[in-house]
């Protein structure tokens, strides 16, 4: 695998650990409730939800950065992963919010062309 795929695989990952940051830990903060719209009380309301969302963004980050530490042998395990970011952010933005179209599946779609094409 080239050079630029595994650090765009690598940047996938980061996102997504910065994803669980944002929703395990800072979801009820002013910065967490800027970055997602929302209220103190739609927060509070939602913060064992986002906390459980966040865990799953952890997965995907370490199956990511497991597939990284593989070496050659990781490319199935890093095309598995992105496919589920892939679709979890097209889920997302079908669902919640477009800007998941830009922050989180497109990333993982370019990433997962350059794992097969380059």
């Amino acid at each position: 695998m080239q050079m630029v795929a595994q650090v765009l695989v690598g940047v996938v990952a980061a996102l997504h650990i910065y994803f669980l940051i944002l929703e395990m830990f800072l979801w009820d903060t002013p910065y967490g409730m800027k970055t997602f719209g929302n209220s103190p009380e739609k927060a509070a309301m939602t913060k064992v939800l986002a906390a459980n969302q966040g865990l799953y963004n952890g997965f995907l980050a370490a199956g990511l950065i497991w597939g990284l530490m593989l070496g050659a042998a990781g490319r199935d395990v890093i095309t598995f992963f992105l496919a589920c970011v892939v679709i979890a952010g097209l889920y997302g933005a079908a669902t919640a919010s477009r800007k998941i179209l830009f922050v989180q599946a497109l990333p993982a779609a370019v990433a997962l062309a350059l794992v097969f094409f380059v």
